[in-house]
C-alpha cells in the first residue's frame, strides 16, 4: 500500500491518517507522548530539534554503484556520457550570468513529474550491480531498505531546520523495499505556476555558471558560448547505510575533478552553487544558517567532498569564486548561535527512516499492474502516455492487460499514438499480436474484462 508523508511549513512533526487506497501524513504540532517508545506504533513523529541531539549515529562512506545520463531530450542512457570536468575559474571571474538566458536556453517542462522513473530504469538495467550480503544473485528483492533520490533524503535531514517549505512524499513497499518518492504538494505547484520573470531568470543563473566552468571532455574547455539546456543531466547511483537503513539513491552530479589520480567516485565529484555576494555581517550570518545547511546536506548524503560557490552581484556578475570542503561546513557555523547541527539532521532523518518502515508494513511481492486510478488509467497508460519504454516493456511482461481502457475506451497503444511515442505503439502492437497468436481466447477474455471495467 502506498501511503504519504506530509511536513507543512511552521509545523513541528510528521504524522499518518490512514485512508484508501494511500495514507496521507499532515503536520501539526503534537508531540510524541512518552510511551510511543521509539515510534513503533507512534501516529506522528516529532521534528522538534532538541529530540534530536544525540550522538551521531552511523553513516557509512557512500559507494557509486552505478550512474546514468539524460540527454536532451531526457532520455535515460546507461553510462556517463553526461558527466562533465571541472575548470577551476580565477578567483574574481567576472562571469556574466544573464548572458544567453533569452536566446541560447532550453529549459525543462518542470510540470513533469518523472517521479522514480529513471533510477528505477537504472535498477532494471543493473541488478547485478547492488551490493548485498543478504540476497542470492537470483532473489527478487534488492536487498536495500530503501530507494529513493537524494533530493528527497536532503528535505528530510533540513525538516527539524526548514520553516518555509512543506513537503510531501509517498512511500511503497515492493518485496521489502521501501520506495519514497515525492509528491508536489499544492504550495510548491502555486509557486511554480505564479514565478516572476526574475525569479525564472534567476534560477537559470545557476546552470550558467556551470557552463563557464565545466568542460565536456577532460582535455576541453567550457563553452560559455553555447546552449543551456536543463534536461541534461549525469547522475550518480550509490549505496550507503545510515544506523540499521540499508539505501539506495540517485543524485544529479555537477562535474569531476580532471585529476586522474583523484580518489574513485563519488569522491572526485564537485557541487556547483551560486549565491548573492555577502555585504554585512547579518548576510554571512543568514548564509551559514540557511544556505550552508542546504549545499552541506545536499553533499554529505552522497559523499561529494566539494561545493564550489559562484557569489553575483543583484545583476547576475560573479565577484567572488569560493571553495567549501563539505568536511568542513560545520567547522564555519559552529560560533553562530542556535545554529544548525548535522547530528541533528542525520538524527532526525534516522528516526524518520525508521518511522517509514513501522507504518508502511503491508508488502506487495506481485502487485497489480491493472489497478487503474480514477479516470480508469493503468500504469501501462501512464507509462505510454509518457513514452517510457523500458516501463511499458518491463509492466508487459510483468503481466499488464495490454487491451485495458481508460474511461475514455482508449487502451495504452491508442494513448502512446495520441503522444507520438511510436516506439511504444509498436511494441504493444506486436505484443498484442503474439498474445493473440498463442492464446485469442485468453485475449478475448482480456478485452470482455477491460470492457466491463470502464463500463
Amino acid at each position: 500500500m502506498a501511503q504519504r508523508y506530509h511536513r507543512g511549513h511552521h509545523h513541528e512533526s510528521v504524522d499518518k491518517r490512514c485512508g484508501e487506497p494511500s495514507a496521507d501524513y499532515k503536520t501539526n504540532k503534537r508531540h510524541r507522548s512518552s510511551d510511543e517508545g521509539q515510534h513503533g506504533a507512534a501516529e506522528s513523529l516529532s521534528a522538534h530539534r532538541q529530540l534530536y541531539e544525540r550522538h551521531f549515529p552511523l553513516y557509512k562512506q557512500p559507494v557509486e554503484v552505478g550512474c546514468f545520463s539524460l540527454d536532451s531530450r531526457r532520455s535515460f542512457f546507461n553510462d556517463h556520457r553526461q558527466l562533465r570536468y571541472y575548470v577551476q575559474p580565477t578567483k574574481s571571474p567576472g562571469f556574466n550570468l544573464r548572458d544567453g538566458y533569452t536566446s541560447r536556453f532550453v529549459k525543462r517542462d518542470d510540470s513533469v513529474k518523472e517521479k522514480l522513473d529513471h533510477v528505477l530504469k537504472w535498477i532494471l538495467a543493473n541488478r547485478d550491480k547492488i551490493q548485498t550480503r543478504v540476497q542470492p544473485p537470483s532473489s527478487s528483492a534488492l536487498g536495500v531498505d530503501f530507494v529513493t533520490w537524494r533530493g528527497h533524503l536532503t528535505k528530510v535531514l533540513t525538516t527539524p531546520y526548514e520553516t518555509q517549505e512543506g513537503w510531501m512524499l509517498a512511500a511503497s513497499r515492493f518485496r521489502g523495499t521501501i520506495y519514497i518518492s515525492e509528491v508536489e504538494t499544492e504550495a510548491a505547484r502555486v509557486n511554480r505556476e505564479t514565478r516572476s520573470e526574475r525569479q525564472e531568470e534567476m534560477m537559470y543563473w545557476g546552470y550558467k555558471f556551470e557552463q563557464y566552468i565545466c568542460a565536456d571532455d577532460v582535455d576541453g574547455t567550457p563553452d560559455p558560448g553555447g546552449v543551456v539546456n536543463t534536461n541534461e543531466a549525469f547522475c550518480t547511483v550509490v549505496q550507503t547505510r545510515l544506523a540499521d537503513h540499508k539505501l539506495l539513491f540517485s543524485g544529479e552530479v555537477d562535474c569531476r575533478v580532471k585529476d586522474p589520480d583523484a580518489p574513485p567516485a563519488p569522491g572526485c565529484y564537485v557541487e556547483l552553487k551560486t549565491s548573492a555576494e555577502i555585504c554585512t555581517p547579518k548576510q554571512r550570518s543568514n548564509f551559514h544558517r540557511y544556505k550552508l545547511l542546504k549545499w552541506w546536506a545536499q553533499s554529505f548524503l552522497p559523499g561529494v567532498p566539494q561545493i564550489v560557490a559562484g557569489f553575483r552581484d543583484h545583476d547576475g556578475i560573479v565577484v567572488a569564486v569560493e571553495a567549501f570542503p563539505t568536511s568542513k561546513i560545520s567547522q564555519l557555523i559552529k560560533n553562530e548561535y542556535n545554529c544548525w547541527k548535522p547530528t541533528v539532521c542525520m538524527n532526525f532523518c534516522n528516526d524518520f527512516l525508521s518511522f517509514v518502515k513501522s507504518v508502511v508494513k503491508e508488502d506487495n511481492p506481485r502487485g497489480d499492474p491493472n489497478k487503474s486510478d480514477i479516470w480508469g488509467n493503468t500504469p501501462l497508460h501512464h507509462a505510454s502516455a509518457n513514452g517510457h519504454m523500458q516501463i511499458v516493456s518491463f509492466l508487459v511482461n510483468f503481466g499488464a492487460n495490454l487491451f485495458a481502457l481508460d474511461n475514455d475506451f482508449h487502451t495504452p497503444m491508442d494513448v502512446a499514438a495520441s503522444r507520438d511515442h511510436m516506439d511504444c505503439v509498436r511494441f504493444l502492437d506486436t505484443a498484442a499480436a503474439q498474445q493473440t497468436g498463442q492464446n485469442a481466447k485468453r485475449v478475448a477474455r482480456l478485452k470482455e474484462q477491460a470492457t466491463k471495467d470502464a463500463e
